[in-house]
């Protein structure tokens, strides 16, 4: 480590050249959850978790609950009322104590986000997460969004397999935003967001995605970790159903002769749910930055 970034993220801004900025940048990390922070996630009805299972693959999940489910109850904790979802690839993992885990808040409505990263510990009500990241993103390429309805019902687990169904294909090339669970090793998980305009993420074959590197905050935390470790886990929140599709395999960064960047991923696993309690959203007033992507 130097600073808060390892090895991997340095070499990628080394090789991108933006060292400088992402110092700068680097400054907002920390381990303390501010009191804006704390306000913010009392609002949130969503949260993304990222972490291992018990076979080392990288999963990020969906939590949903009432404004207020996720909350700082102290300067460096966050407590987490409700499980993860029965069946769900880190039903176990966000059960066991030590488990090192990435969380992002994103709030469609506000364009607004925060990343905690941290080390879980179960509860009876669910779990706590020790932090040891905290930092806010900006809103570059988030779609904005409204809530319109809580849907209690529910089937759970509707399929699992080892490559995409032809409807699960249709699924990733409408997306316009995903999540993505990677890790570097000794330095813990990180959860983080993706968004683009629908057909950003290309269906390669069954077993193989990619998608652009846009221009962000130049920290490369998640493709510094993919340096260091290829696991990765993948969700695909569908809004407007409030279906989500789980994949898990490994990823590795391409770069174009002119600079562009792309991550290729390869499918090991696919897990697609509809679990009661979701919560539908309306269709997306997408990014302005969107119309003027770079690679």
């Amino acid at each position: 480590m130097t600073g808060v970034y390892h090895w991997g993220s340095l070499a990628m801004q080394e090789r991108v050249g933006v060292r400088g900025p992402a110092e700068h940048v680097g400054r907002s990390i920390g381990t303390g959850i501010r009191d804006v922070a704390a306000a913010f996630l009392e609002l949130q009805p969503h949260l993304v978790v990222g972490a291992a299972d018990g076979l080392g693959r990288m999963w990020a999940s969906l939590l949903t609950g009432p404004p207020g489910f996720v909350r700082a109850t102290g300067p460096h904790r966050i407590s987490v009322v409700g499980a993860v979802p029965a069946g769900d690839p880190l039903a176990e993992a966000s059960a066991t104590d030590g488990t090192r885990i990435g969380t992002i808040a994103l709030d469609p409505r506000t364009r607004r986000r925060m990343r905690l990263n941290g080390t879980l510990a179960a509860t009876p009500r669910g779990f706590a997460v020790e932090a040891e990241r905290v930092f806010a993103n900006c809103p570059k390429y988030l779609q904005r969004r409204q809530p319109l309805e809580l849907v209690e019902e529910g089937v759970g687990v509707m399929s699992r397999g080892d490559a995409l169904t032809p409807g699960q294909v249709r699924a990733v090339r409408r997306a316009d935003t995903f999540f993505i669970a990677t890790t570097a090793e000794a330095d813990g998980v990180d959860a983080s967001h993706r968004g683009g305009l629908p057909g950003f993420v290309e269906v390669l074959s069954p077993v193989e995605l990619a998608w652009p590197d846009y221009a962000g905050n130049a920290m490369f935390l998640t493709l510094g970790n993919l340096t260091v470790d290829p696991r990765a886990g993948l969700l695909f929140p569908d809004w407007e159903s409030g279906a989500v599709l789980q994949l898990t395999g490994r990823a590795r960064t391409e770069f174009g002769a002119d600079g562009s960047r792309r991550t290729r991923f390869r499918v090991e696993s696919v897990v697609e749910s509809v679990h009661p309690g979701r919560l539908l959203w309306s269709t997306p007033e997408y990014s302005p930055h969107l119309g003027s992507t770079t690679r």
